[in-house]
């Protein structure tokens, strides 16, 4: 498949997108966020790939919206590619978050530059965040006199808390790799010539020993605890899964691979077996 804003790589059974506009700074376009997306759907239903990893060609991962539009970049009067509901735009940003907040396996972002509006808030959704020592951060959106985007209202007080966050929106201050790693925006720092090794490391530590649809059911449940007041209706998504994921060849495999000391083979696929009560939520997007 052909892209004109992204890449799409394989190695073995991790997929390795890269924001390809390098000669830009990968600024971000509409068109970017619609080839992300239909990258995810491909990616999503091909069960040979496992994960997905996220990072930028060239110095930069993203230096935010493309800005070739001058004055009239934000406006919407001037945007003719709007996702319009009834009194309002989506925000494009947001569009591409949500895809990845519903996506059904590992997203890794690998940030190997600066990170700026867009480019700092799309990462928020990845299970796991790394970055070069070439990094920067910044969440500039009120310098440039809008709000923060792609639905980082929401991502980012989860992930820093809320003083930090606030800190970050407030001033649009750029941080530097450490810091980010301090706050736990990322969770380590790599050499800029092994960034996607180390992802593609990481990737494949996370999904070579366990089952995809429990990964994808299990991806699923952390995320969306954080809408819960309580822990009763946690008990009631675990109690259908581990019901319907005991019953499964999976869950057969499972223990007889552990009982006889040999690595698991799990056959049930993303793509044809998700369990019935799947998905239990009403989104609205």
């Amino acid at each position: 498949m052909t892209f004109k804003t992204i890449t799409i790589e394989q190695h073995e059974d991790i997929a390795v997108l890269l924001l390809n506009r390098p000669d830009k700074l990968n600024a971000f376009t509409f068109l970017m966020m619609e080839e992300l997306i239909i990258a995810l759907d491909v990616i999503e239903a091909d069960d040979n790939l496992k994960a997905v990893i996220i990072s930028g060609a060239g110095r930069a991962f993203c230096a935010g919206a493309d800005l070739s539009s001058g004055k009239d970049t934000f406006n919407p009067s001037f945007d003719s590619f709007a996702v319009k509901e009834d009194d309002f735009r989506r925000d494009s940003g947001g569009i591409l978050t949500l895809r990845m907040y519903k996506f059904l396996k590992p997203i890794i972002f690998a940030c190997n530059g600066p990170a700026v509006g867009i480019g700092a808030s799309m990462q928020l959704p990845g299970d796991i965040r790394i970055a070069s020592e070439d990094a920067r951060f910044g969440f500039v959106f009120n310098n440039r006199g809008i709000v923060p985007d792609a639905c980082s209202s929401w991502f980012l007080p989860k992930i820093v808390g809320i003083s930090k966050a606030l800190d970050l929106t407030f001033s649009g201050r750029i941080i530097e790799s450490h810091e980010a790693l301090d706050i736990s925006l990322i969770s380590s720092i790599h050499k800029p010539k092994n960034l996607i090794d180390d992802a593609i490391r990481i990737a494949r530590e996370l999904v070579e020993k366990s089952a995809p649809i429990s990964i994808a059911i299990t991806r699923q449940m952390l995320w969306r605890s954080f809408g819960q007041s309580d822990p009763y209706d946690a008990h009631v998504i675990e109690s259908k899964a581990i019901d319907s994921r005991g019953a499964s060849d999976d869950a057969k495999e499972g223990v007889n691979s552990f009982l006889e000391k040999r690595p698991a083979k799990f056959k049930n696929l993303i793509s044809s077996d998700m369990p019935e009560f799947f998905p239990w939520w009403d989104d609205t997007d």
